[in-house]
């Protein structure tokens, strides 16, 4: 399966236009949440299908032939987006004698296309692995029984409990998870009463478990100055957080409840408890809400978020950080304290980047430092200043399923007529462009999707600026690694160091496909503007953008001039990557997941 195979659905010709169809029910919007999270999943399903399939789209019937089964999912393109984000009527199975009921459940659905991209080869040499379609068919169905959860509980209760902050009202806004990915609620190994407590999507919150550990089993680090750290160490400062002074030559560290439970039965933390070196102490401490992430945790007020490690297999990939992680954080605080992204900051005052000035991690026994890890480690994140005014823009641009518009669209619609155009050409000036800048000046690339980019609002509701996140998602184009290691006086870095061809092809689907054109394609499916208007006004300002790109370093302005002309751009397939069972956090680089070309929307809709 691959944008050489045959395509396996083909679009019939356009229908005439129907002036019933604005009136049509949307099954996203169904009463029932079962039946809205089922949509939801059929969508993702076929999204994910047409673009790996390389598969042209256009408004009305579509029919997916399935030719290992004898059957077809048949529906109609509601929404023909040139970004990706389709929208269609209720799906249905087809057989030979005809329609095989109403309408198609998505778990019967991603069998039934999962085991048709086996039998064509997954789109990687050695096929896809055994047993993986049944995973994913239990990992969907998983998926769409917490998706109505979610649905049902934001439906009965609509407005975020008193102090709830604006920020964190955006971290608890994704509730149908990542539009192309066939599972994109699945939480492997949560049951259903943890999850009330840990799921951002049911405003859960806990007191984080701490363990006391001897400090000989102990690793931190953190950057002198740090304004978060309040001129503590890494050991003071989670000591004040836990409201407790640990005993002399010991340090506490805190964990997820649910990732404290799971260590009791890991060898590894079983010697260090059973030595001594290992206390746990339980619950400690005051409340933390979970972010979109699940395992960063913030709790209004406090100087500091706290990116814990956490064993549950969220949609690809278990989220246990590596030492290397961790270091990495401090490494991009050194840089910008070197004054590297100086002139990057000086010509973007409006973006930032958020820091991790420290971490902690329990080691395994007699092996102070080293690179396994125990599952018990944090990374301090700073909370920005201004976090009244971020949003994340996961949250923003996510749909609310019988509530109505996205946040963003609320936003937009209210700003009054053009507001759609203006706000897509502020974003590009204030969030994309300082992204590229800062490529070109540095040649850090930053895996900026749409949960890693906050969004800085005005009082008005217009972009102001951003800030990025995420110590695990800085690259290094390997042609700027002498300078960095200058800069920074050291012989490595633990940046993702990789030829510059791959940085930008990893760009070229984070911050475009996937970050930038969620705002192109959030509104013009809420109907507040024509796609291909923003895709031009995106495109005008990246054009506006180009000479300052080019004197921000040698070649600076490629990545933006490769995005204006390319028929064809990179693009992750979600769906072969969680066939083939790739751990993203884990695999190397240049095979983490899955990546296909797809049309580029901006040179089709501008050409």
């Amino acid at each position: 399966m691959s944008p050489s195979t045959p395509a396996a659905a083909t679009p019939s010709p356009p229908a005439p236009a129907d002036p019933a169809a604005t009136t049509r029910p949307d099954p996203l919007h169904d009463a029932d949440a079962r039946g809205a999270a089922e949509h939801a999943h059929v969508e993702a399903l076929l999204r994910c299908w047409l673009r790996e399939t390389g598969t042209p789209v256009a408004p009305g019937p579509l029919r997916v032939e399935l030719p290992t089964a004898g059957l077809a999912l048949v529906t109609e393109v509601t929404h023909c987006s040139p970004t990706g984000w389709h929208r269609f009527g209720p799906a249905r199975l087809e057989g030979p004698g005809g329609p095989l009921g109403p309408t198609a459940d998505p778990v019967t659905a991603v069998a039934l296309l999962s085991t048709e991209a086996a039998v064509r080869g997954g789109g990687r040499p050695g096929g896809v692995p055994a047993g993986e379609v049944a995973d994913l068919v239990e990992r969907t169905a998983e998926s769409v029984r917490r998706v109505t959860t979610f649905l049902a509980e934001r439906r009965a209760r609509p407005l975020p409990p008193e102090g709830t902050d604006g920020f964190l009202d955006a971290e608890q806004a994704l509730l149908l998870g990542h539009l192309n990915h066939p599972a994109p609620k699945s939480r492997d190994g949560i049951s259903d009463r943890d999850a009330a407590a840990f799921s951002p999507e049911l405003r859960g919150s806990f007191r984080l478990h701490w363990f006391s550990a001897d400090a000989s089993v102990v690793s931190h680090d953190a950057v002198d100055g740090a304004p978060s750290l309040a001129g503590r160490d890494t050991v003071d400062l989670l000591a004040d957080l836990a409201g407790r002074r640990p005993d002399p030559g010991r340090v506490l560290v805190p964990a997820h409840p649910w990732q404290a439970r799971d260590l009791l039965h890991r060898p590894r933390v079983k010697a260090l408890i059973a030595s001594g070196a290992l206390e746990p102490l339980g619950e400690l401490g005051e409340e933390w809400w979970p972010t979109s992430s699940v395992r960063t945790v913030y709790r209004p007020g406090a100087e500091v978020m706290l990116k814990l490690s956490l064993g549950l297999r969220l949609t690809n990939s278990r989220r246990e950080s590596t030492r290397t992680e961790l270091r990495r954080g401090l490494e991009i605080n050194r840089l910008l304290d070197a004054g590297y992204a100086a002139d990057t900051f000086a010509a973007h005052p409006g973006f930032a980047i958020t820091r991790d000035p420290a971490w902690i991690a329990v080691d395994e026994p007699g092996r102070p430092g080293g690179p396994e890890v125990t599952g018990l480690d944090v990374a301090v994140r700073e909370v920005p200043r201004d976090i009244a005014d971020l949003r994340c823009l996961v949250g923003l641009v996510a749909p609310r399923p019988g509530l109505g518009r996205s946040a963003l669209g609320e936003l937009v619609a209210a700003l009054g007529p053009g507001a759609a155009e203006r706000w897509t050409a502020d974003y590009t000036d204030h969030v994309l462009v300082p992204m590229l800048h800062l490529y070109a000046a540095t040649g850090i690339g930053l895996e900026a999707h749409q949960q890693n980019t906050l969004v800085r609002l005005g009082a008005d509701g217009r972009v102001t600026g951003a800030t990025f996140r995420d110590n695990q998602g800085y690259y290094l184009a390997g042609s700027h690694l002498p300078g960095l290691l200058e800069r920074l006086g050291a012989d490595t870095s633990t940046l993702a160091v990789v030829d510059d061809p791959l940085v930008d092809d990893r760009l070229s689907y984070y911050l475009l496909r996937n970050q930038a054109l969620s705002v192109v394609g959030c509104l013009a499916v809420d109907g507040l503007a024509d796609e291909r208007v923003l895709l031009g006004v995106l495109a005008d300002r990246l054009r506006a953008a180009l000479p300052a790109l080019a004197k921000a370093g040698p070649d600076g302005d490629r990545l933006a001039r490769r995005w204006l002309t390319a028929d064809t751009l990179p693009c992750k397939g979600n769906l072969l990557t969680r066939l083939h069972g790739i751990d993203e956090v884990l695999a190397p680089l240049d095979a983490q997941s899955v990546y296909l070309d797809a049309p580029n929307p901006l040179k089709e809709a501008t050409a």
